[in-house]
């Protein structure tokens, strides 16, 4: 039992499953593929006969054979199609906690080597660049030259009250780079006095959490708790949910940790905002990590209430039930026609509201959403929260 991942707690939600089957009923992954192996059912009846295969308290009752190698190799696949987006969680009856059991049941098959193949790569660019995409550090702060008016310093500052940590999407995906100058513009119009850690950011660790290797992160983590105390700051800002869910449960800091979206509220309730009226009617697309994992449902909508001429219209499953963009788990890397899918039946539900554009707060559902609209060409805007609240901006 010493090398199974799982706490008390877990062994017992395990034996709590009544195979309802609510988590598939919701599941992006089921929705889109159809196929009942990718499922919360039966994934959680693996782990429940490894465990119980495991245990010398129940390996002696019938029928408790333990996986062999070779299937959990065919076995592991299916873990990793999955966006571990939480709705699982949501739904469950027995109140099972449902995507902490699919992160552990990742460190399980990591620790069998029995693991993706492509999960490597993510471990080897993080290993020898510190970014998962293996760019130069150097350009972390390249998209700072794309602003109209870019500051000598490049928001690199010795010392400043707040850091804003942009994460690796949004520094190195020319897509998403709009969103750090989209807030940087409105931290400056604000006047907070903020900094970047440029080079010196590391990766949080959100990619090894996700392919079962959180231990590799203590280096990452131990790096940017460092640069971030070497500026005096006593707040961090994250555009990205998941760099932001990473630091709040697993960086050992007081540090106050603070999304965007409850950043750009607090900036409008203190009137450091000067807005100008444009019409538009949006929906919010609520982040799995944001929403379902840090309860951040009524701060963007309190923001996005507070924009001249914006007007909400909300989705068919929205809050704790907006389904999943597809982006999340790694699965793109996964498996990418999945991961397209999922994003197609979210767009439709975007689709169905009518609205001219689709407002999120995440980098990575940005991405995903983006791309698939502009691949098929349809006409929707897709926006950060931050781009917005930039729109609104007076001159």
């Amino acid at each position: 039992m010493a090398r199974l991942p799982y706490s008390p707690r877990q062994l017992l939600e395990m034996q709590a499953c009544t195979s309802c089957r609510a988590c598939a009923e919701v599941c992006p992954a089921v929705r889109a593929s159809g196929e009942a192996g990718v499922s919360g059912v039966q994934r959680l009846a693996w782990q429940r006969r490894a465990c119980q295969a495991a245990s010398p308290w129940t390996r002696w009752l019938p029928g408790r054979r333990a996986p062999r190698p070779e299937q959990w190799a065919r076995f592991a696949p299916s873990v990793y199609r999955c966006t571990l987006c939480g709705n699982c969680a949501e739904v469950c009856p027995s109140g099972i906690g449902l995507k902490d059991l699919w992160l552990a049941l990742r460190q399980d098959l990591a620790a069998r080597g029995v693991q993706p193949e492509k999960t490597s790569l993510i471990q080897n660019n993080l290993a020898s660049c510190h970014n998962v995409f293996a760019e130069d550090q150097e350009d972390r702060c390249e998209w700072v030259e794309d602003m109209d008016e870019p500051p000598a310093h490049g928001f690199v500052k010795p010392r400043a009250e707040v850091v804003y940590f942009t994460g690796c999407v949004a520094s190195f995906y020319p897509l998403a780079q709009q969103i750090p100058i989209a807030l940087a513009e409105v931290f400056q119009a604000a006047g907070v006095d903020f900094t970047l850690l440029g080079e010196d950011e590391w990766c949080c660790g959100f990619p090894l959490l996700g392919a079962g290797m959180l231990s590799q992160a203590q280096e990452l983590m131990a790096h940017n708790l460092e640069m971030v105390r070497a500026k005096g700051a006593r707040q961090v800002v994250f555009a990205c949910p998941s760099c932001y869910m990473m630091w709040r449960e697993h960086y050992p800091t007081d540090l106050k940790l603070i999304h965007e979206t409850q950043f750009l509220e607090r900036l409008l309730l203190e009137g450091r905002l000067p807005l100008k009226e444009r019409e538009l009617s949006v929906t919010y697309h609520d982040p799995c990590d944001l929403g379902r994992g840090a309860r951040v449902f009524d701060e963007p909508r309190r923001v996005l209430a507070a924009l001249p001429g914006v007007r909400l219209i909300e989705m068919a499953e929205s809050r704790q039930s907006c389904q999943c963009c597809g982006g999340g788990g790694n699965l793109e890397m996964i498996d990418p026609a999945l991961n397209a899918e999922i994003a197609r039946r979210k767009i439709e539900q975007v689709q169905a509201t009518g609205a001219q554009a689709v407002v999120s707060a995440c980098q990575q559902c940005l991405r995903t959403m983006a791309t698939h609209i502009r691949r098929h060409k349809l006409p929707i805007q897709v926006l950060d929260i931050a781009q917005l609240v930039r729109r609104h901006l007076e001159a």
